[in-house]
Protein backbone atom coordinates (compact mmCIF):
# COMPACT_ATOMS: atom_id res chain seq x y z
CA UNK A 1 0.00 0.00 0.00
CA UNK A 2 1.36 3.42 -1.01
CA UNK A 3 0.28 4.92 2.30
CA UNK A 4 1.92 2.25 4.42
CA UNK A 5 3.89 3.82 7.25
CA UNK A 6 7.67 3.62 6.95
CA UNK A 7 9.35 3.47 10.32
CA UNK A 8 12.91 3.58 11.57
CA UNK A 9 13.61 1.72 14.79
CA UNK A 10 15.28 3.82 17.49
CA UNK A 11 14.60 1.68 20.53
CA UNK A 12 12.16 -1.02 21.67
CA UNK A 13 9.39 1.53 22.26
CA UNK A 14 10.29 4.43 20.00
CA UNK A 15 9.73 5.05 16.29
CA UNK A 16 10.09 7.98 13.92
CA UNK A 17 6.89 9.37 12.44
CA UNK A 18 6.94 10.36 8.75
CA UNK A 19 6.20 13.88 7.63
CA UNK A 20 2.59 14.39 6.59
CA UNK A 21 -0.49 12.51 7.69
CA UNK A 22 0.14 9.25 5.89
CA UNK A 23 -1.79 6.99 8.24
CA UNK A 24 -4.99 9.01 8.22
CA UNK A 25 -4.82 10.17 11.83
CA UNK A 26 -6.63 13.42 12.66
CA UNK A 27 -4.44 16.40 11.91
CA UNK A 28 -1.93 16.95 14.69
CA UNK A 29 -2.80 13.75 16.57
CA UNK A 30 -0.10 11.54 15.10
CA UNK A 31 2.39 12.98 17.59
CA UNK A 32 0.39 11.34 20.40
CA UNK A 33 1.85 8.02 19.34
CA UNK A 34 5.51 9.04 19.19
CA UNK A 35 7.51 6.91 21.61
CA UNK A 36 4.83 4.22 21.74
CA UNK A 37 5.24 1.89 18.79
CA UNK A 38 2.72 -0.64 20.09
CA UNK A 39 -0.05 1.94 20.37
CA UNK A 40 0.71 3.32 16.94
CA UNK A 41 0.75 -0.10 15.28
CA UNK A 42 -2.57 -0.93 16.96
CA UNK A 43 -4.08 2.32 15.71
CA UNK A 44 -2.78 1.66 12.19
CA UNK A 45 -4.34 -1.81 12.14
CA UNK A 46 -7.63 -0.51 13.48
CA UNK A 47 -7.77 2.15 10.80
CA UNK A 48 -6.71 -0.26 8.06
CA UNK A 49 -9.81 -2.31 8.88
CA UNK A 50 -12.02 0.79 8.89
CA UNK A 51 -14.35 1.41 5.91
CA UNK A 52 -13.90 5.16 6.41
CA UNK A 53 -10.11 4.88 6.40
CA UNK A 54 -10.23 2.85 3.17
CA UNK A 55 -12.82 5.03 1.45
CA UNK A 56 -11.39 6.25 -1.87
CA UNK A 57 -7.92 5.18 -0.78
CA UNK A 58 -6.76 2.53 -3.28
CA UNK A 59 -9.64 2.64 -5.77
CA UNK A 60 -10.60 6.24 -6.51
CA UNK A 61 -14.16 7.24 -7.37
CA UNK A 62 -13.29 10.57 -8.98
CA UNK A 63 -16.79 11.98 -8.95
CA UNK A 64 -17.23 11.18 -5.27
CA UNK A 65 -14.03 13.11 -4.61
CA UNK A 66 -15.29 16.01 -6.71
CA UNK A 67 -18.45 16.09 -4.61
CA UNK A 68 -16.51 16.09 -1.33
CA UNK A 69 -14.15 18.84 -2.50
CA UNK A 70 -16.89 21.15 -3.78
CA UNK A 71 -17.35 24.19 -1.52
CA UNK A 72 -20.88 25.08 -2.67
CA UNK A 73 -23.67 25.19 -0.08
CA UNK A 74 -26.26 23.27 -2.14
CA UNK A 75 -24.69 20.20 -3.77
CA UNK A 76 -26.53 17.34 -5.46
CA UNK A 77 -25.50 14.01 -6.95
CA UNK A 78 -27.83 12.59 -9.59
CA UNK A 79 -26.86 8.97 -9.95
CA UNK A 80 -28.05 5.59 -11.07
CA UNK A 81 -28.42 2.63 -8.77
CA UNK A 82 -25.03 1.34 -7.54
CA UNK A 83 -23.25 4.43 -8.86
CA UNK A 84 -21.90 5.29 -5.39
CA UNK A 85 -24.13 8.30 -4.75
CA UNK A 86 -25.50 7.37 -1.30
CA UNK A 87 -22.05 6.23 -0.21
CA UNK A 88 -20.60 9.71 -0.61
CA UNK A 89 -23.58 11.28 1.18
CA UNK A 90 -23.05 9.04 4.22
CA UNK A 91 -19.29 9.66 4.30
CA UNK A 92 -19.87 13.42 4.06
CA UNK A 93 -22.13 13.23 7.12
CA UNK A 94 -19.59 11.22 9.12
CA UNK A 95 -16.66 13.49 8.28
CA UNK A 96 -18.66 16.59 9.27
CA UNK A 97 -19.87 15.01 12.52
CA UNK A 98 -16.40 13.81 13.52
CA UNK A 99 -14.79 17.14 12.66
CA UNK A 100 -12.17 15.55 10.42
CA UNK A 101 -13.33 16.37 6.89
CA UNK A 102 -10.17 16.14 4.76
CA UNK A 103 -11.19 18.84 2.26
CA UNK A 104 -13.00 21.44 4.35
CA UNK A 105 -12.57 23.69 7.34
CA UNK A 106 -13.93 21.67 10.25
CA UNK A 107 -16.18 23.10 12.96
CA UNK A 108 -17.01 21.80 16.44
CA UNK A 109 -20.28 20.35 17.72
CA UNK A 110 -22.27 20.29 14.48
CA UNK A 111 -25.96 19.46 14.25
CA UNK A 112 -27.38 17.84 11.12
CA UNK A 113 -30.21 15.78 9.70
CA UNK A 114 -30.31 12.76 7.44
CA UNK A 115 -33.64 12.84 5.58
CA UNK A 116 -35.03 9.71 3.87
CA UNK A 117 -38.29 9.01 2.07
CA UNK A 118 -39.56 6.73 4.86
CA UNK A 119 -38.35 5.22 8.14
CA UNK A 120 -37.93 1.81 6.53
CA UNK A 121 -35.81 3.31 3.74
CA UNK A 122 -33.84 5.19 6.40
CA UNK A 123 -33.04 1.93 8.19
CA UNK A 124 -32.06 0.09 5.02
CA UNK A 125 -30.00 2.80 3.30
CA UNK A 126 -28.86 6.03 4.99
CA UNK A 127 -28.76 4.73 8.56
CA UNK A 128 -27.03 1.51 7.51
CA UNK A 129 -24.32 3.35 5.60
CA UNK A 130 -23.67 5.89 8.35
CA UNK A 131 -23.31 3.14 10.95
CA UNK A 132 -20.88 1.37 8.63
CA UNK A 133 -18.58 4.37 8.33
CA UNK A 134 -18.95 5.76 11.86
CA UNK A 135 -16.32 4.57 14.36
CA UNK A 136 -18.15 2.82 17.21
CA UNK A 137 -15.77 4.38 19.73
CA UNK A 138 -17.01 7.80 18.69
CA UNK A 139 -20.66 7.04 19.43
CA UNK A 140 -21.56 8.70 22.72
CA UNK A 141 -25.28 7.93 22.62
CA UNK A 142 -27.96 6.46 20.35
CA UNK A 143 -31.65 7.22 20.90
CA UNK A 144 -34.07 4.91 19.10
CA UNK A 145 -37.54 5.42 17.67
CA UNK A 146 -37.89 1.67 17.39
CA UNK A 147 -35.61 -1.20 18.46
CA UNK A 148 -32.63 -1.41 20.81
CA UNK A 149 -29.68 0.98 21.01
CA UNK A 150 -27.43 -2.05 21.51
CA UNK A 151 -28.36 -3.25 17.99
CA UNK A 152 -29.28 -0.02 16.18
CA UNK A 153 -28.86 -1.54 12.73
CA UNK A 154 -32.05 -3.56 13.26
CA UNK A 155 -34.18 -0.66 14.45
CA UNK A 156 -34.95 2.94 13.56
CA UNK A 157 -32.70 5.63 15.04
CA UNK A 158 -34.00 8.97 16.28
CA UNK A 159 -30.60 10.60 16.74
CA UNK A 160 -26.91 9.84 17.38
CA UNK A 161 -24.41 11.85 19.47
CA UNK A 162 -20.88 11.63 18.05
CA UNK A 163 -17.58 12.57 19.69
CA UNK A 164 -15.70 15.01 17.48
CA UNK A 165 -12.04 15.94 17.17
CA UNK A 166 -12.63 19.19 19.06
CA UNK A 167 -13.48 17.32 22.26
CA UNK A 168 -17.22 17.94 22.07
CA UNK A 169 -20.29 16.23 20.62
CA UNK A 170 -22.01 16.48 17.25
CA UNK A 171 -25.62 15.41 16.71
CA UNK A 172 -27.22 13.68 13.73
CA UNK A 173 -31.00 13.36 13.65
CA UNK A 174 -32.83 11.03 11.28
CA UNK A 175 -35.99 12.30 9.59
CA UNK A 176 -38.64 10.75 7.34
CA UNK A 177 -40.52 12.52 4.54
CA UNK A 178 -43.60 10.60 5.74
CA UNK A 179 -43.73 13.09 8.62
CA UNK A 180 -45.51 16.42 8.18
CA UNK A 181 -43.68 19.66 7.45
CA UNK A 182 -44.24 20.69 11.07
CA UNK A 183 -41.84 17.93 12.19
CA UNK A 184 -39.07 19.77 10.34
CA UNK A 185 -39.52 23.11 12.08
CA UNK A 186 -37.81 24.88 14.97
CA UNK A 187 -34.19 23.64 14.84
CA UNK A 188 -31.04 25.41 13.65
CA UNK A 189 -28.79 23.09 11.66
CA UNK A 190 -25.34 22.96 10.11
CA UNK A 191 -26.21 20.49 7.36
CA UNK A 192 -28.99 18.39 5.85
CA UNK A 193 -28.45 15.28 3.74
CA UNK A 194 -31.36 14.26 1.51
CA UNK A 195 -31.08 10.65 0.41
CA UNK A 196 -33.47 10.74 -2.58
CA UNK A 197 -35.70 13.64 -3.59
CA UNK A 198 -37.88 15.10 -0.80
CA UNK A 199 -41.26 16.81 -1.25
CA UNK A 200 -40.87 20.48 -2.09
CA UNK A 201 -42.35 21.76 1.19
CA UNK A 202 -39.91 19.68 3.25
CA UNK A 203 -36.99 20.83 1.10
CA UNK A 204 -37.97 24.46 1.66
CA UNK A 205 -38.45 23.96 5.41
CA UNK A 206 -35.02 22.35 5.74
CA UNK A 207 -33.45 25.30 3.91
CA UNK A 208 -34.90 27.57 6.57
CA UNK A 209 -33.25 25.50 9.29
CA UNK A 210 -29.82 26.28 7.81
CA UNK A 211 -30.01 30.07 7.64
CA UNK A 212 -28.76 31.01 11.12
CA UNK A 213 -25.69 28.76 10.92
CA UNK A 214 -24.95 29.35 7.23
CA UNK A 215 -25.38 25.60 6.79
CA UNK A 216 -25.31 23.40 3.73
CA UNK A 217 -27.57 20.98 1.88
CA UNK A 218 -26.34 17.96 -0.01
CA UNK A 219 -28.55 15.49 -1.81
CA UNK A 220 -28.04 12.11 -3.45
CA UNK A 221 -30.83 10.78 -5.66
CA UNK A 222 -31.92 8.80 -8.69
CA UNK A 223 -34.28 11.19 -10.53
CA UNK A 224 -37.21 8.85 -11.16
CA UNK A 225 -39.99 11.43 -10.69
CA UNK A 226 -39.37 13.34 -13.90
CA UNK A 227 -38.85 17.06 -14.36
CA UNK A 228 -39.76 18.16 -10.84
CA UNK A 229 -38.79 21.26 -8.86
CA UNK A 230 -35.36 19.67 -8.27
CA UNK A 231 -34.84 19.58 -12.03
CA UNK A 232 -35.66 23.29 -12.28
CA UNK A 233 -34.12 24.52 -9.03
CA UNK A 234 -30.94 22.41 -8.98
CA UNK A 235 -30.13 20.94 -12.41
CA UNK A 236 -31.34 23.88 -14.51
CA UNK A 237 -30.57 26.31 -11.66
CA UNK A 238 -33.39 28.54 -12.87
CA UNK A 239 -32.54 31.17 -10.26
CA UNK A 240 -28.83 31.27 -11.13
CA UNK A 241 -27.96 30.56 -7.50
CA UNK A 242 -24.15 30.64 -7.27
CA UNK A 243 -24.25 28.11 -4.40
CA UNK A 244 -26.04 25.42 -6.45
CA UNK A 245 -23.90 22.59 -7.88
CA UNK A 246 -24.76 19.19 -9.33
CA UNK A 247 -23.05 16.20 -10.90
CA UNK A 248 -24.16 12.97 -12.57
CA UNK A 249 -22.79 9.57 -11.57
CA UNK A 250 -23.22 6.37 -13.52
CA UNK A 251 -22.09 2.76 -13.26
CA UNK A 252 -18.88 3.31 -15.20
CA UNK A 253 -17.82 5.92 -12.62
CA UNK A 254 -17.87 3.34 -9.82
CA UNK A 255 -14.43 1.63 -9.68
CA UNK A 256 -15.91 -1.29 -7.72
CA UNK A 257 -18.14 -2.34 -10.63
CA UNK A 258 -16.27 -4.41 -13.21
CA UNK A 259 -16.75 -3.67 -16.94
CA UNK A 260 -18.28 -7.15 -17.26
CA UNK A 261 -20.87 -6.36 -14.58
CA UNK A 262 -21.69 -3.04 -16.26
CA UNK A 263 -22.19 -4.77 -19.63
CA UNK A 264 -24.39 -7.45 -18.09
CA UNK A 265 -26.60 -4.94 -16.25
CA UNK A 266 -26.82 -2.73 -19.35
CA UNK A 267 -27.96 -5.64 -21.51
CA UNK A 268 -30.78 -6.46 -19.09
CA UNK A 269 -32.44 -3.02 -19.20
CA UNK A 270 -34.47 -1.04 -21.70
CA UNK A 271 -33.22 2.27 -23.07
CA UNK A 272 -35.60 4.24 -20.81
CA UNK A 273 -34.52 2.28 -17.74
CA UNK A 274 -30.86 2.90 -18.54
CA UNK A 275 -31.42 6.66 -18.65
CA UNK A 276 -32.37 6.73 -14.98
CA UNK A 277 -31.07 3.48 -13.48
CA UNK A 278 -27.60 3.64 -15.03
CA UNK A 279 -26.94 7.27 -15.92
CA UNK A 280 -29.05 8.99 -13.24
CA UNK A 281 -30.71 11.22 -15.84
CA UNK A 282 -34.12 12.73 -15.28
CA UNK A 283 -37.13 10.78 -16.48
CA UNK A 284 -39.42 12.70 -18.84
CA UNK A 285 -36.59 14.29 -20.82
CA UNK A 286 -38.40 13.44 -24.07
CA UNK A 287 -40.04 16.90 -23.92
CA UNK A 288 -36.66 18.66 -24.03
CA UNK A 289 -35.54 20.23 -27.28
CA UNK A 290 -31.89 19.36 -26.59
CA UNK A 291 -31.76 16.09 -24.62
CA UNK A 292 -28.32 15.61 -26.22
CA UNK A 293 -26.88 18.26 -23.90
CA UNK A 294 -24.64 16.65 -21.27
CA UNK A 295 -22.98 18.96 -18.72
CA UNK A 296 -20.07 16.56 -18.23
CA UNK A 297 -19.30 16.75 -21.97
CA UNK A 298 -20.40 20.16 -23.21
CA UNK A 299 -19.43 22.42 -20.28
CA UNK A 300 -15.74 23.34 -20.07
CA UNK A 301 -13.65 25.60 -17.90
CA UNK A 302 -13.45 29.29 -18.92
CA UNK A 303 -10.54 30.27 -21.16
CA UNK A 304 -9.49 33.14 -23.40
CA UNK A 305 -9.26 32.04 -27.05
CA UNK A 306 -6.39 33.34 -29.16
CA UNK A 307 -7.31 35.89 -31.82
CA UNK A 308 -6.94 33.24 -34.54
CA UNK A 309 -9.83 31.28 -32.96
CA UNK A 310 -12.10 34.27 -32.34
CA UNK A 311 -15.05 34.44 -34.72
CA UNK A 312 -18.06 36.65 -33.97
CA UNK A 313 -20.62 37.63 -31.37
CA UNK A 314 -24.32 36.86 -31.66
CA UNK A 315 -27.07 39.04 -30.17
CA UNK A 316 -30.75 38.60 -29.49
CA UNK A 317 -31.88 42.14 -28.62
CA UNK A 318 -34.36 43.00 -25.89
CA UNK A 319 -35.63 46.08 -24.11
CA UNK A 320 -37.88 44.83 -21.32
CA UNK A 321 -36.78 41.27 -22.06
CA UNK A 322 -33.14 40.33 -21.57
CA UNK A 323 -30.64 41.08 -24.29
CA UNK A 324 -28.57 37.96 -24.84
CA UNK A 325 -25.08 38.22 -26.29
CA UNK A 326 -22.38 35.54 -26.50
CA UNK A 327 -18.81 35.39 -27.80
CA UNK A 328 -18.08 32.47 -30.20
CA UNK A 329 -14.75 30.91 -31.17
CA UNK A 330 -13.83 28.04 -33.52
CA UNK A 331 -10.85 25.71 -33.54
CA UNK A 332 -9.18 24.13 -36.56
CA UNK A 333 -11.47 21.07 -36.41
CA UNK A 334 -14.66 23.15 -36.65
CA UNK A 335 -15.54 22.83 -32.97
CA UNK A 336 -17.39 25.84 -31.57
CA UNK A 337 -16.71 27.33 -28.12
CA UNK A 338 -19.02 29.81 -26.43
CA UNK A 339 -16.61 31.67 -24.15
CA UNK A 340 -18.43 34.65 -22.59
CA UNK A 341 -21.88 36.14 -22.14
CA UNK A 342 -23.74 39.38 -21.50
CA UNK A 343 -27.35 38.82 -20.48
CA UNK A 344 -29.37 41.67 -18.99
CA UNK A 345 -32.87 43.19 -19.20
CA UNK A 346 -34.31 46.71 -19.18
CA UNK A 347 -31.14 48.46 -20.33
CA UNK A 348 -30.42 50.90 -23.16
CA UNK A 349 -28.47 50.06 -26.30
CA UNK A 350 -25.77 52.47 -25.11
CA UNK A 351 -25.43 50.45 -21.89
CA UNK A 352 -25.35 47.09 -23.72
CA UNK A 353 -22.77 48.40 -26.19
CA UNK A 354 -20.53 49.56 -23.35
CA UNK A 355 -20.79 46.17 -21.61
CA UNK A 356 -20.02 44.32 -24.85
CA UNK A 357 -16.91 46.47 -25.34
CA UNK A 358 -15.85 45.92 -21.73
CA UNK A 359 -16.11 42.12 -21.96
CA UNK A 360 -14.41 42.16 -25.37
CA UNK A 361 -11.50 44.14 -23.95
CA UNK A 362 -11.16 41.63 -21.08
CA UNK A 363 -10.94 38.82 -23.66
CA UNK A 364 -8.62 40.74 -25.99
CA UNK A 365 -11.30 40.22 -28.66
CA UNK A 366 -10.48 41.14 -32.22
CA UNK A 367 -11.82 44.36 -33.76
CA UNK A 368 -12.57 45.55 -37.27
CA UNK A 369 -10.18 48.08 -38.86
CA UNK A 370 -12.47 50.91 -37.72
CA UNK A 371 -12.35 49.63 -34.11
CA UNK A 372 -15.87 48.18 -34.11
CA UNK A 373 -16.83 44.72 -32.84
CA UNK A 374 -18.68 42.44 -35.26
CA UNK A 375 -21.85 40.60 -34.22
CA UNK A 376 -24.83 38.81 -35.72
CA UNK A 377 -28.26 40.09 -34.67
CA UNK A 378 -31.93 39.25 -35.16
CA UNK A 379 -33.22 40.87 -38.39
CA UNK A 380 -36.02 42.46 -36.35
CA UNK A 381 -33.33 44.89 -35.22
CA UNK A 382 -33.81 46.73 -38.53
CA UNK A 383 -37.15 48.04 -37.27
CA UNK A 384 -37.28 51.60 -35.96
CA UNK A 385 -37.22 52.14 -32.20
CA UNK A 386 -40.06 53.81 -30.30
CA UNK A 387 -38.53 57.21 -31.00
CA UNK A 388 -38.91 56.46 -34.71
CA UNK A 389 -35.57 58.00 -35.61
CA UNK A 390 -33.15 55.06 -35.69
CA UNK A 391 -33.31 51.28 -35.84
CA UNK A 392 -31.71 49.02 -33.27
CA UNK A 393 -29.16 48.08 -35.92
CA UNK A 394 -28.24 51.72 -36.48
CA UNK A 395 -28.00 52.46 -32.76
CA UNK A 396 -25.64 49.54 -32.17
CA UNK A 397 -23.45 50.63 -35.07
CA UNK A 398 -23.38 54.21 -33.77
CA UNK A 399 -22.08 52.75 -30.48
CA UNK A 400 -19.27 50.71 -32.03
CA UNK A 401 -20.98 47.32 -32.39
CA UNK A 402 -21.11 46.44 -36.09
CA UNK A 403 -24.20 44.20 -36.13
CA UNK A 404 -25.14 42.06 -39.16
CA UNK A 405 -28.93 41.63 -39.23
CA UNK A 406 -29.15 39.14 -42.10
CA UNK A 407 -29.42 35.90 -40.13
CA UNK A 408 -31.16 32.62 -40.85
CA UNK A 409 -34.18 32.56 -38.52
CA UNK A 410 -35.42 29.14 -39.61
CA UNK A 411 -36.53 27.51 -36.35
CA UNK A 412 -36.44 23.83 -37.24
CA UNK A 413 -33.30 23.98 -39.39
CA UNK A 414 -31.62 25.96 -36.61
CA UNK A 415 -32.62 23.43 -33.94
CA UNK A 416 -31.28 20.61 -36.10
CA UNK A 417 -28.01 22.48 -36.52
CA UNK A 418 -27.64 22.88 -32.74
CA UNK A 419 -28.45 19.19 -32.24
CA UNK A 420 -25.84 18.16 -34.80
CA UNK A 421 -23.24 20.27 -32.99
CA UNK A 422 -24.14 18.80 -29.60
CA UNK A 423 -23.84 15.31 -31.03
CA UNK A 424 -22.60 14.78 -34.59
CA UNK A 425 -23.45 11.75 -36.73
CA UNK A 426 -20.57 9.78 -35.22
CA UNK A 427 -21.52 10.81 -31.68
CA UNK A 428 -18.73 13.39 -31.35
CA UNK A 429 -19.60 16.70 -29.61
CA UNK A 430 -18.79 19.86 -31.57
CA UNK A 431 -20.25 22.54 -29.30
CA UNK A 432 -18.71 23.51 -25.96
CA UNK A 433 -19.82 26.16 -23.49
CA UNK A 434 -17.66 27.64 -20.74
CA UNK A 435 -19.20 27.37 -17.28
CA UNK A 436 -19.39 31.16 -16.83
CA UNK A 437 -22.16 31.33 -19.49
CA UNK A 438 -24.74 30.54 -16.83
CA UNK A 439 -27.81 31.85 -18.65
CA UNK A 440 -27.06 29.98 -21.88
CA UNK A 441 -26.54 26.79 -19.87
CA UNK A 442 -29.76 27.36 -17.92
CA UNK A 443 -31.78 27.94 -21.10
CA UNK A 444 -30.40 24.97 -23.03
CA UNK A 445 -31.10 22.67 -20.07
CA UNK A 446 -34.72 23.81 -19.85
CA UNK A 447 -35.69 24.47 -23.50
CA UNK A 448 -38.85 22.40 -24.03
CA UNK A 449 -41.49 21.68 -26.63
CA UNK A 450 -45.00 22.95 -26.07
CA UNK A 451 -48.27 21.30 -27.08
CA UNK A 452 -47.29 21.21 -30.76
CA UNK A 453 -43.96 20.76 -32.55
CA UNK A 454 -42.58 24.15 -31.56
CA UNK A 455 -40.63 25.00 -28.41
CA UNK A 456 -42.32 27.04 -25.72
CA UNK A 457 -41.69 30.70 -26.51
CA UNK A 458 -40.36 31.64 -23.08
CA UNK A 459 -36.89 32.18 -21.63
CA UNK A 460 -35.29 31.43 -25.00
CA UNK A 461 -33.23 34.53 -25.80
CA UNK A 462 -29.89 32.72 -25.71
CA UNK A 463 -31.43 29.84 -27.68
CA UNK A 464 -32.34 32.22 -30.50
CA UNK A 465 -28.92 33.81 -30.89
CA UNK A 466 -27.20 30.42 -30.56
CA UNK A 467 -29.17 29.31 -33.63
CA UNK A 468 -28.34 32.53 -35.47
CA UNK A 469 -24.65 31.92 -34.98
CA UNK A 470 -24.56 28.20 -35.83
CA UNK A 471 -26.73 28.70 -38.93
CA UNK A 472 -24.35 31.37 -40.28
CA UNK A 473 -21.04 30.64 -42.02
CA UNK A 474 -17.85 31.46 -40.09
CA UNK A 475 -16.40 34.95 -40.29
CA UNK A 476 -15.04 36.00 -43.68
CA UNK A 477 -11.28 36.08 -42.99
CA UNK A 478 -9.73 32.78 -44.00
CA UNK A 479 -7.25 31.21 -41.58
CA UNK A 480 -3.74 30.31 -42.67
CA UNK A 481 -2.75 26.60 -42.46
CA UNK A 482 -0.51 27.42 -39.48
CA UNK A 483 -3.40 29.19 -37.70
CA UNK A 484 -5.69 26.24 -38.36
CA UNK A 485 -3.12 23.83 -36.90
CA UNK A 486 -2.62 26.03 -33.83
CA UNK A 487 -6.37 26.37 -33.34
CA UNK A 488 -6.85 22.64 -33.69
CA UNK A 489 -4.25 21.97 -31.00
CA UNK A 490 -5.62 24.69 -28.70
CA UNK A 491 -9.20 23.43 -29.11
CA UNK A 492 -8.14 19.86 -28.34
CA UNK A 493 -6.48 21.04 -25.11
CA UNK A 494 -9.66 22.88 -24.06
CA UNK A 495 -11.92 19.94 -24.84
CA UNK A 496 -9.63 17.68 -22.83
CA UNK A 497 -10.13 19.91 -19.79
CA UNK A 498 -13.82 19.04 -19.49
CA UNK A 499 -15.87 20.17 -16.45
CA UNK A 500 -17.63 17.09 -15.00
Amino acid sequence: MKDRLKTEKKSENSISLPSGNLIGLPSGNARLYSGNAEALIYEMKRRADSPLFNYNREKKHLKQLEFHKCAKKNRWVFGGNRSGKSECGAVECVWLLQGNHPYKRNKPDLSGWSVSLSFSVQRDVAQKKILRYLDEKRIEKIVMVEGSASSPEYGIIDYILVKNDFGGLSRLGFKSCESSREKFQGTDLDFVWFDEEPPKDIYEECRMRLLDRNGEIFGTMTPLKGLTYIYDRIYVNDRNDPEVWSIFMEWADNPFLSPEAVRAMTASMSRDELETRRYGRFAGREGLVYPEFDPSVHIVKPFTPPISMQDRLSIDPGLRNPLSCHWYARDGDGNVFVVAEHYEAERTIEYHSAKIKEISDELGWKRNPDGSIEALIDSAANQKTLSGTSSVTELFRENGIYVLPKVDKGLFSGINKVKSMLRSADGTPRLFITENCVNLIREIRNYRYGAGDSPVKRDDHAMDELRYYLAAPPGERAKTPMERDKNRLYGAIKRGGKYE
